[in-house]
């Protein structure tokens, strides 16, 4: 107990110092847009800062987790604490037992918070974000063409958000690729009362072979499956999503044959990695720090500070990649985990027991 409470009291009290010099940079950075735009204080507290101390505390929780454990082991390694309960019969493997306790707590909690809490704590911050700093949400999307079904193409030259009215509608049916029915239509608007799409001043076209039969009207209603919201989903959606959300969403969209679902699936494999980032960084703390060295603390802190520089420039890279399309997501967003995994394998067997 004495170590899992070393472990959890400094990796906690070093996240929350870090944490209070990001609010505070963060407010100097922001001030100006607050008053600018009449944000209200408890709009500023309650919607933008307490949403925002979560998402970065998950997001510094594996760096910082690792230099804790650096940071108290380092010290009982220098006041010869290990060298003692070594030497009382305690195996190496004994030792590591509460850290990987503590690891597992840390690890539980980081999953939950990604997964669960942070994605909708996400969505308000950012509409905060939105209303009051820099407005990033677009209102209007234009030529949208999307695979609704298997064989079902749907095109919209302009839609508005706010009015769910779109202009200058196309919907084509096609058996393998052949087209069998065609719909245009001035107008469509979506109604989320009954969840059906309304298509004005239409005129439809269904082909058997040479022959066409032609039908024309002022309004026709449809079911087409999709929503309005589906029109403005980017990249900067996916950190507002739940796992099961993030599941549904890239299901869908790889049946519907779409090729924009990497940073949803780099997302969503993040949220498993990185907390298990915060075990093999843990391995490695302790297997670098549960030696005495000449260079003291400082050099072993040094030395945890740049391997996690260096974990968190690797897993950018390798979230590029996996974006870009260059590796597997999987691959990619696990890549870090598995060099850094066999870089702890390697230390752990060099520590000395």
């Amino acid at each position: 107990m004495y170590i899992i409470w070393k472990y959890l009291g400094t990796f906690g009290l070093s996240l929350v110092l870090i944490l209070c010099i990001c609010v505070v940079i963060d407010i100097s950075e922001k001030l100006d847009y607050f008053f600018d735009n009449h944000a209200p204080l408890n709009e500023i507290v309650f919607d933008y800062y307490l949403n925002f101390i979560p998402y970065f505390a998950n997001m510094l929780t594996p760096m910082f987790a690792f230099i804790a454990v650096i940071f108290f082991t380092s010290k009982m390694a220098n006041n010869t604490e290990i060298i003692a309960i070594l030497a009382g019969g305690v195996s190496f493997n004994r030792f590591l037992r509460p850290y990987f306790v503590a690891s597992t707590i840390i690890v539980l909690v980081s999953f939950l918070l990604s997964g669960y809490v942070i994605p909708p704590a996400n969505e308000t911050r950012l509409d905060f974000e939105d209303k009051y700093v820099t407005a990033f949400k677009n209102e209007v999307a234009l030529d949208i063409q999307l695979e609704i079904q298997p064989g079902v193409i749907l095109y919209i030259e302009r839609f508005e958000h706010s009015k769910n009215r779109g202009q200058h509608v196309s919907l084509e049916k096609y058996d393998g690729k052949k087209l069998v029915s065609r719909t245009t239509g001035m107008t469509i608007e979506w109604t989320p009362a009954d969840s059906v799409w309304h298509i004005g001043d239409y005129v439809k076209r269904d082909f058997d072979g040479v022959f066409e039969e032609m039908s024309i009207g002022m309004n026709m209603d449809t079911l087409i499956d999709v929503v309005p919201q589906e029109f403005f989903i980017n990249e900067a959606y996916a950190p507002q999503m739940t796992n099961a959300q993030l599941r549904r969403y890239i299901k869908k969209q790889t049946e519907r044959g779409m090729g924009n679902t990497q940073p949803f699936e780099v997302e969503y494999h993040k949220r498993f990695s990185i907390p298990m980032a915060s075990l093999i960084l843990m391995l490695i703390g302790v297997s670098l720090s549960s030696r005495k060295v000449k260079g003291g603390m400082g050099l072993q802190l040094g030395i945890g500070i740049v391997l996690s520089a260096l974990y968190i420039l690797f897993l950018t890279v390798s979230s590029m990649f996996a974006v870009n399309g260059s590796l597997p997501t999987m691959l990619a967003v696990w890549l870090p985990n598995i060099i850094f995994g066999a870089i702890a394998a390697v230390l752990y067997v060099k520590a000395p027991k």
